[in-house]
């Protein structure tokens, strides 16, 4: 039986914008100010939605419950295989010693304190989110410049104000793959026009770090280093993001601004070593390492790069979804009609074209290259499951939310209230990012939150959808350093506990500061710089334009192109492989593990 969107069920928008807004205040309320734990903030956020849409916009019931099943599964395949995944490589490369002989390469580079702060607060921390996310980028980085001798508060401000600009790409690109899920906006147009916000911002955080520690005196003796810095991590950031795929903009940028520091660096030297007025005495021992032991060490996200490269490409991904299985969701497949037209539900289970498999086959990788054990491999990867039970609850529940708040028509009806900014809208879309961050710790739980949102308000005001919904992501990344959850990470990992509120006034102004500058730059985007937004193609309309016989014939072509592709990939890769092996570095595989924290 067919059902029709209701999208304002009172006959009063604002009240019906209100009572639809009732599950995402009270996910507001139970992370900000009830504290409340992850998966069960999204259980009663879930549970909310389903309520509203059977009571109040009329939704079946058998339909809400369907499209919140649909939702909790896509959360956690193939969003929660990233996440689950990313993690378990990162796990392998600490248990195995090989990560600390990725953060003595890091920290041996330089002595000067302004230039320790882009390697590692900026640079490394962006790799980092690029290759785990959750909380991984700040914990680290923070106690690794502590450990050189960093004051703990500087420290740990600084690198929550470094960790914005990778924030949109974090953890393999899972908060684009969400956003372009959740609003229906092509998914890489949505990368591309992030590619082409964050850019601006990537290269004014390197100089705003350093002045925030040495001034405009001290940032102009270390300037050949800081355009160096930002200026390689932009250009490659809006590179990847523009033509490879939203799951690799950090990787790249990352390893492209360290390694031209580190070249940079070897020929230019700051006139004065920097050190902050009475700094307490470095505890971290940093060690040399040959470069095959260092190459060692960095291969395992060598190999991800590589492969992740691939994956994102349109013909390995033709080729591997030949054995994509689709599930037909016939209880509520086509039964949901939204702007007249019904909703095709189909759930795909890509299990070899999920960019989680691509980093699963560089965990095995890393496993050949560092002489991991079967046994040690399947015990880490049961750890990892188990350390991550709860936040892939909490991601299931809140992309179960999202869906049933898209298709009841809550998330319309809240777009269309939006309508009464007019055309200021796409100067407050970043600031509902800044919102959904603040509160959820998360790029990703913001644009669950917000996408759909996004897209409904600027498609009724005329304007392109994929630039409000990028602004959702992009007005995001300003609020991470203030979000609770952040803080909560930096000041344990910087032993400052008790010291949240010192460290919240620290970053508060930068926050609104870099949610000003993308609130401009979106708004100019919109009306002046209209030709930066990207011109795309929806897979609906590419399927419509092509005949079935050109597009039969360009799919075996792609197919072709993609065997190629992947062939000389297992060529390279199993060059690095063997070189990297018989590589000396690295300890016993060991107990220790990374303590994550995922929101």
């Amino acid at each position: 039986m067919e059902w029709t969107q209701v999208i304002n069920p009172f006959d009063n928008l604002f009240l019906s914008a209100l009572v639809a807004a009732i599950p995402i205040l009270f996910m507001f309320y139970a992370l900000a100010i009830a504290r409340m734990k992850g998966h069960i903030a999204g259980s009663i956020t879930l549970l909310l939605a389903i309520g509203i849409a059977v009571f109040v916009h009329g939704m079946p019931a058998q339909l809400a419950i369907w499209s919140s099943i649909y939702g909790a599964l896509y959360g956690l395949f193939p969003i929660g295989w990233i996440v689950l995944t990313a993690v378990f490589l990162y796990q392998l490369t600490v248990k195995s010693g090989q990560f600390e002989i990725i953060k003595d390469s890091i920290a041996a580079i330089t002595d000067d304190r302004r230039l320790q702060a882009l390697l590692i607060a900026f640079c490394f921390g962006a790799f980092l989110e690029g290759a785990a996310g959750f909380g991984t980028p700040v914990a680290i980085t923070a106690g690794m410049l502590v450990g050189l001798g960093f004051n703990p508060l500087y420290a740990a401000g600084l690198c929550l104000i470094a960790n914005t600009a990778p924030v949109a790409f974090g953890g393999i690109g899972i908060p684009i793959i969400t956003a372009g899920a959740v609003s229906g906006v092509d998914t890489m147009a949505i990368s591309q026009m992030v590619g082409r916000q964050l850019p601006f911002l990537s290269v004014f955080v390197p100089f705003w770090l350093v002045f925030i520690m040495a001034g405009w005196k001290g940032a102009k003796e270390v300037m050949p280093a800081i355009l160096v810095c930002g200026v390689s991590f932009a250009a490659a950031q809006w590179f990847s993001a523009n033509y490879m795929s939203p799951m690799l903009p950090d990787i790249i940028s990352s390893l492209v601004s360290i390694v031209a520091m580190v070249l940079f660096l070897r020929k230019w030297k700051p006139q004065n070593i920097w050190r902050f007025k009475d700094e307490p005495p470095a505890t971290l021992e940093v060690r040399k390492h040959s470069f095959g032991t260092i190459a060692k060490a960095w291969s395992p996200f060598i190999v991800l790069t590589i492969l992740i490269g691939d994956w994102g490409l349109k013909s390995v991904k033709t080729l591997l979804d030949v054995v994509t299985v689709k599930i037909p969701f016939d209880a509520v497949n086509k039964m949901i009609i939204a702007g007249g037209k019904p909703i095709e539900v189909v759930y795909k289970f890509n299990y070899l074209s999920a960019a989680g498999t691509a980093i699963l086959i560089s965990a095995i990788i890393t496993a050949f290259i560092l002489k991991i054990s079967f046994g040690d491999f399947i015990k880490t990867f049961q750890e990892t499951v188990k350390s991550l039970v709860f936040p892939l609850i909490t991601i299931a529940c809140v992309l179960a939310f999202a869906y049933v708040a898209n298709w009841s028509g809550m998330t319309p009806t809240l777009g269309k209230a939006f309508t009464v900014t007019g055309a200021l809208f796409p100067l407050v879309a970043p600031i509902l990012g800044w919102l959904g961050v603040f509160v959820t710790g998360s790029d990703t739980s913001a644009n669950a939150l917000f996408g759909k949102m996004q897209a409904v308000t600027a498609a009724d005001i005329g304007v392109d959808p994929v630039l409000t919904v990028a602004a959702n992501s992009s007005g995001g990344v300003a609020a991470k350093m203030i979000s609770p959850q952040s803080i909560a990470v930096a000041t344990a990992a910087c032993n400052l506990v008790g010291k949240e509120g010192d460290l919240f006034r620290f970053t508060v102004l930068h926050s609104l500061f870099f949610t000003a500058i993308i609130c401009v730059i979106t708004y100019l985007q919109a009306y002046v710089l209209t030709w930066m937004i990207p011109v795309y193609e929806t897979a609906k309309q590419a399927v419509a334009n092509a005949s079935p016989q050109a597009a039969a014939a360009a799919e075996a072509a792609l197919r072709s192109q993609g065997m190629l592709i992947l062939a000389v990939t297992a060529v390279v890769v199993l060059g690095i492989a063997v070189y990297a092996y018989k590589q000396v570095g690295g300890g016993k595989f060991g107990k220790e593990s990374a303590k994550i924290s995922v929101h």
